[in-house]
């Protein structure tokens, strides 16, 4: 009776507070009906929309603005985005380390700045702008400087606060609470949900408004906006449910290497639960993780030499809990899926650059004379994101659930892949759209492509799009959930680092590609689009893609994913664990 009595207590005790290691803003731990969950989380995801809008803003005009005003070739433009969007993405790994190791999340997303003021001065003070006159023959060098820092001033920024900001508002769910755990499996749909519609804004109001008034009025609407959303994040501080810091996760890693290093040589024991782990009732909140086969050398760290002594008392250096040893392992898990997505991040990386400057080309005049922003073409993709997400959470997974008896509906992994598929169906489009268009040209050179509308592109903005709703909605949350859970700032980061990485590759791939070319030939990449063989380029990208899908299904069928413990005993691992499954 008593027994009965002290599960119901502590049921009752489980639905009221939050026992995930979180803490309320005063410390305490949270209640749950007053913190945490969508009350919470819908703040953060405004916070969300207000920066993808300042990042999309920027990102699809900036390579306008370098060809128009800094008068920088096809691939010189190309490759500048490129790398600000590469150092925008990657940047979030440092960003990422000191929210999980040092500042926490809320901080870090708190002092986190961006160099939109900069921006906005580089327009609007006469001795920054870049000439007096409407047209600039040349910008001035001053200009030229306080713009590129401004810009890369917004990466630093966007590398302090984005991985933060995102697996915060992961954070606000109770992964052990059965409906919260439900819910944040929504999460990363709606988060997406939210940068669209920042996106969708950033590219069709904010675009036209710095192609017919100004960068500088544009920038002015984002340092406004930013600031809006800086305060609304302040507003919801009591609501939030808040990780402390645990100090650097490296500390741990290194220490599993060098103690299975030092007791390489020690025997294999013949039953996995003597392998050494800490009783979960002296962990405090944190979760423990099953043992795994994978990566066997490791677990030589778990290996207790002298049982005499003690396990408790002996060096960290010299043995390691099963726990960590398989954090490290889900680290180096990590590694083959991130070098697999690389190809598809190259795809990406040209709906910024050749995807936009292709827009320039077409006929962009619609109803009455007026001219769509060819940056503007972009807010296709987000919309096709934006309804392709409502899909997928709304009929999709519903229905997948019922079909494979998995909470997520089907597994993070093959998520991605199918949105792998739709990044090779685009560059396929997107050659035979500027096979056409080149068609066009030949035939009439003195008016070009102008006959053909910007509607063309519609196809491959819609399927990126559609694309996005599965592979990088599906990468965030692969690399929040399958990191240990000190690292899910990092995690966030590694996700960003892949578009960061993808964009550096895709400059390489540019200036290779334009080397082999010119010496064998012409080179595909001329002075303007129209002396350009970008259709050959595309096709390239796609047959890339399509050979690293086949190695991306292998690794994805051999993937091991998270297994956290229910029970204290290391040995009920080998039962089919929650989280195991249901990745």
């Amino acid at each position: 009776m008593e027994l009965k009595k002290g599960v119901e207590t502590r049921g009752v005790n489980e639905e009221k507070w939050v026992h995930d290691s979180s803490v309320d803003h005063r410390g305490r731990v949270p209640l749950r009906a007053s913190t945490g969950a969508w009350k919470a989380s819908l703040f953060i995801i405004a916070i969300e929309f207000s920066e993808r809008l300042s990042y999309f803003g920027i990102a699809t005009s900036l390579i306008i603005y370098l060809s128009k005003v800094m008068h920088q070739d096809l691939k010189t433009a190309a490759r500048s985005v490129n790398y600000w969007g590469g150092v925008t993405t990657l940047m979030p790994l440092f960003g990422g380390f000191l929210a999980d190791a040092y500042w926490g999340r809320f901080t870090t997303v708190f002092v986190s700045s961006v160099g939109l003021i900069l921006l906005t001065m580089s327009a609007f003070v006469p001795s920054l702008k870049a000439c007096e006159a409407a047209v600039c023959p040349k910008p001035r060098k001053v200009h030229e400087v306080v713009f590129f820092l401004a810009i890369y001033l917004i990466s630093v920024g966007t590398g302090g606060h984005k991985p933060s900001l995102e697996s915060f508002g992961a954070d606000q769910f109770d992964e052990n609470h059965d409906e919260e755990r439900k819910k944040k499996m929504s999460y990363f749909n709606w988060w997406n949900f939210g940068l669209c519609c920042g996106l969708l804004f950033g590219v069709t109001v904010v675009v036209y408004v710095q192609d017919h008034v100004g960068w500088g009025a544009g920038d002015i609407i984002l340092t406004a906006v930013m600031a809006l959303s800086l305060v609304i994040f302040i507003i919801g501080r009591p609501f939030y449910r808040y990780q402390v810091p645990t100090g650097s996760p490296l500390t741990p890693m290194l220490q599993v290497l060098v103690a299975a290093i030092r007791n390489r040589n020690l025997p294999y024991p013949s039953n996995p639960a003597e392998l050494y782990e800490v009783p979960k009732s002296r962990t405090g909140k944190g979760r423990l993780l099953c043992h795994t086969e994978s990566l066997k050398f490791l677990d030589k760290a778990t290996i207790v030499k002298d049982r005499e002594t003690g396990a408790e008392n002996q060096n960290p250096w010299r043995l390691a809990t099963v726990t960590k040893v398989e954090e490290m392992k889900l680290i180096l898990n990590l590694i083959p899926i991130w070098l697999a997505m690389l190809p598809f991040g190259v795809s990406v990386a040209q709906t910024a650059t050749f995807f936009i400057k292709q827009g320039t080309t077409l006929d962009r005049s619609i109803g009455n004379g007026f001219q769509i922003p060819p940056a503007s073409v972009y807010a296709l993709a987000a919309i096709g994101m934006i309804v392709s997400v409502t899909i997928y959470e709304k009929i999709l997974v519903p229905v997948l659930r019922r079909a494979t008896g998995n909470e997520r509906g089907i597994k993070i992994l093959q998520r991605i892949g199918v949105g792998m598929l739709f990044s090779i169906a685009t560059m396929v489009v997107s050659a035979l759209v500027e096979r056409k268009r080149l068609g066009v040209v030949a035939k009439d050179p003195v008016k070009g492509s102008l006959s053909m509308s910007v509607f063309w592109l519609a196809p491959q903005f819609v399927i990126i799009g559609v694309g996005d709703a599965f592979t990088l909605v599906g990468l965030q949350e692969y690399f929040y959930d399958q990191v240990p859970d000190s690292m899910r700032s990092l995690g966030i980061a590694f996700y960003l680092s892949v578009i960061g990485a993808a964009n550096f590759l895709s400059s390489l791939l540019i200036t290779a590609v334009d080397h082999v070319t010119e010496k064998t030939g012409k080179s595909w990449f001329g002075k303007d689009l129209n002396s350009s063989r970008l259709d050959n380029f595309y096709w390239l990208v796609a047959a890339m893609t399509a050979a690293n899908f086949i190695l991306y299904v292998f690794l994805a069928r051999r993937y091991p994913y998270k297994n956290v413990q229910s029970s204290v005993a290391v040995a009920d691992c080998y039962e089919d664990g929650l989280e195991g499954s249901m990745a």
